[in-house]
């Protein structure tokens, strides 16, 4: 065996995790088998290397034994669990259903069934009073499966036939199937190893997806299959040889076009063919330019730039005849600003429209065609809040569809008429059981990091149950890939702040909330500005009382908990207990290993190691690495046996080196490894929660709240 189990008498007082029968409850302790890692001169020696061994029994018995060991010492707070999985579940609409929208002359939506896993996906004809037309019913399918995941369905034009992508082991790896909507049957042709989504051309017979390389799981190749034909001998249309990039394939919303897109971190390049002419060879837009990004929508005769081209960093709108695609025939539609990040447009035939981020808060914006001055923006009335451009097929309407949500209001779905001003509230989440957001508070404070910017932190919490100081706090970070961790509402989160907890999301460097520059200074050389801006805003609750390091918990997944790691190591002094699911820690191995899925990928985020600057660089905040003798506060590491994003050893490594070095044996260091599951966790809509529960157990009864 590759591992020991050492007994620990379960001393953590507040965790009610001691056996009624007062049992010794055994810590797994993983045997060390040092490995030398040696680059640029420098020679890390990583003891427990070996676990990275999917395949090896003595590495599945490892990760059982740790679940074993988490279900033993989490056992006092089983009721608990269940008590709050209750509660989620139960606040949910089983029998719920999506607003339809109409395409090609079907209303299409989806929806549950009473206590069923997985959705319905269903049409009517002409209009909802016609009779349902069930496309797909996932739970049919799904009979059987630990795990089963359904994406990318695509509507043959002639509305005739699907193609549906069909993931069963959760590294996302979907085959291919085909349903005949005629007969109802699912054809015997499938095309394995895609990304699951998938375009049709016009002709209703070719179909283009993107396959992926089957050790590193990178989409690097575009095929054309014929409907009818071995999907063995499919034509490779396009493959993307630069590793740092990956490729995609999809329709126009004008139908005029298939495109092939490319993207880097960095920089985007298009191709593209009629789609009524398949068997055309793919014409480049623009070709790739390094630090070049842009993305393209086809409207009359004229292609549409979303681009950074010439220093626009919060990016710019331009447009180029569908003749001359070069940027030389580029002509500005809307202008560079500084103070604002253009994030999406919508393109109707009178209007346009576009999701603008202001002060880290979206705004939706209409331009009129015929009169651009005339221009305005939908009114929103919380102080932080979601808004997004929803999903409108129809260029001719003068309705947009947009989302809304904030962190007390439900998600909802809205249209507002373009023309006179009105809005109509579609479809707001409904909590069963009822819920009355005049209960709840949510406002936005900011935080002055150490070099003297300004970190927003929005927060929410239940007015009457708010003390003056010392709230049980729980603090959500990210802080990576531009990506931005808006305020939306959660009905989970109810359980914890109808027991006190006042939840918290910093709006940290390395997303884009306020702005593009807000990313650009939280990656590469820069990163480290996203560890010290979440502790920034850890200690301003302490400081101002909303918290105290008693009662102040962090939570962040995947590059969040990279982020979670980073910081405890620099101040774990700050964190009563911390979260980390699917943690990205073991950062400068994983960066140096090409075989990894999206390691080449995400240079242009991290850094390549392979260069000195950046490997000690990456080297000096990586969590793995810079785990030393120091007290640790308590934590619940999560991770999936199959997680092709964040491979489940570097959590499993990261617990083990805790464990081993830290100095204060009496805090719990947990882990909790789905085998079944991957990145995403679970499949089923009340599986994930679950997880929840047993996550919102750790930190109430680390906070002494057992109700």
């Amino acid at each position: 065996m590759r591992y020991t189990i050492l007994p620990l008498l379960s001393t953590f007082a507040l965790f009610s995790c001691q056996n009624e029968s007062n049992e010794m409850v055994q810590e797994p302790d993983a045997r060390k088998i040092s490995t030398r890692l040696e680059k640029h001169g420098d020679i890390r020696i990583d003891e427990y290397y070996w676990l990275n061994q999917r395949d090896n029994q003595e590495v599945i018995d490892y990760l059982e034994a740790e679940n074993s060991y988490r279900e033993a010492i989490m056992k006092g707070t089983e009721p608990l669990q269940e008590k709050l999985y209750e509660e989620m579940v139960g606040r949910i609409k089983q029998d719920d259903s999506s607003v339809p929208y109409e395409l090609d002359g079907y209303f299409y939506y989806t929806r549950f069934e009473e206590g069923q896993q997985y959705p319905l996906y269903c049409r009517r004809k002409g209009s909802m009073e016609a009779e349902e037309e069930v496309m797909l019913n996932v739970n049919e399918l799904a009979e059987g499966h630990s795990y089963y995941q359904v994406s990318g369905i695509s509507v043959r034009p002639d509305s005739k036939m699907i193609a549906f992508g069909v993931d069963t082991l959760s590294r996302r790896i979907y085959t291919i199937h085909f349903k005949d909507l005629e007969t109802g049957e699912i054809i015997e042709e499938n095309i394995p190893n895609t990304s699951g989504s998938s375009t049709w051309a016009e002709d209703n017979r070719t179909l283009f997806y993107a396959s992926k390389d089957r050790q590193t799981l990178r989409q690097d190749r575009i095929h054309k299959h014929k409907l009818g034909t071995d999907a063995g001998l499919d034509s490779e249309v396009y493959y993307e040889a630069d590793e740092t990039f990956t490729t995609y394939v999809y329709k126009s919303r004008s139908k005029k076009y298939i495109v092939i897109g490319c993207g880097s971190t960095l920089s985007n390049e298009y191709r593209t063919i009629p789609a009524d002419s398949p068997d055309e060879e793919f014409v480049v837009f623009h070709p790739r330019v390094r630090g070049l990004e842009y993305g393209i929508a086809h409207y009359k005769d004229h292609w549409y730039v979303r681009t950074n081209h010439d220093n626009a960093t919060n990016f710019k709108l331009m447009r180029t005849p569908v003749s001359s695609t070069g940027v030389e025939n580029w002509e500005e539609v809307i202008p560079h600003r500084e103070d604002v990040l253009l994030e999406n447009i919508e393109i109707f035939n009178d209007y346009l429209v576009t999701d603008e981020r202001t002060q880290g808060l979206n705004k939706l914006r209409v331009i009129p065609w015929n009169n651009p001055s005339a221009e305005y923006f939908i009114p929103f009335e919380e102080e932080t809040y979601t808004a997004y451009i929803g999903n409108n097929p129809q260029f001719d309407s003068k309705v947009l569809r947009y989302g809304y949500s904030s962190l007390t209001t439900p998600s909802s779905v809205l249209e507002f008429n373009l023309e006179t001003r009105e809005k109509t509230l579609l479809k707001e989440q409904e909590i069963v059981g009822g819920y009355d957001k005049t209960q709840y508070r949510s406002e936005r404070v900011w935080a002055v990091a150490e070099d003297g910017v300004r970190v927003p932190i929005s927060l929410v919490y239940r007015a009457d149950m708010k003390q003056d100081t010392g709230n049980p706090v729980l603090l959500y970070g990210y802080g990576s890939y531009g990506y931005t961790i808006d305020p939306s509402f959660s009905s989970s989160r109810l359980s914890l702040l109808d027991r006190g907890f006042v939840f918290a999301i910093a709006h940290i460097r390395g997303g884009q909330y306020l702005g593009r520059n807000w990313y650009e200074d939280g990656k590469l050389l820069k990163k480290r500005n996203t560890f010290t801006d979440f502790n920034t805003c850890g200690q301003f609750l302490v400081d101002e009382g909303y918290a105290t390091k008693s009662s102040l918990y962090a939570m962040g997944g995947s590059a969040g908990g990279l982020l979670m790691g980073a910081c405890v190591n620099m101040r774990p002094d700050l964190y009563n207990g911390v979260i980390a699911a699917v943690p990205f820690v073991d950062v400068v191995t994983t960066m140096l290993d090409e075989t990894i899925p999206l390691t080449t990928g995400e240079y242009d985020e991290w850094g390549n190691p392979n260069d000195a600057e950046y490997y000690e660089y990456m080297l000096s905040y990586s969590p793995y690495d810079q785990v030393v003798a120091q007290d640790y506060p308590a934590m619940l590491i999560t991770t999936g046996l199959h997680d092709s994003q964040v491979q489940y050893w570097e959590p499993a490594k990261w617990i083990a080196k805790l464990r081993d070095v830290r100095t204060n044996k009496e805090r719990p260091l947990l882990m909790h490894c789905n085998m079944d599951t991957g990145h995403s966790g679970a499949s089923g809509r009340f599986e994930a929660f679950k997880e929840i529960a047993m996550e919102y157990a750790f930190l109430l009864d680390l906070q002494g709240i057992s109700e």
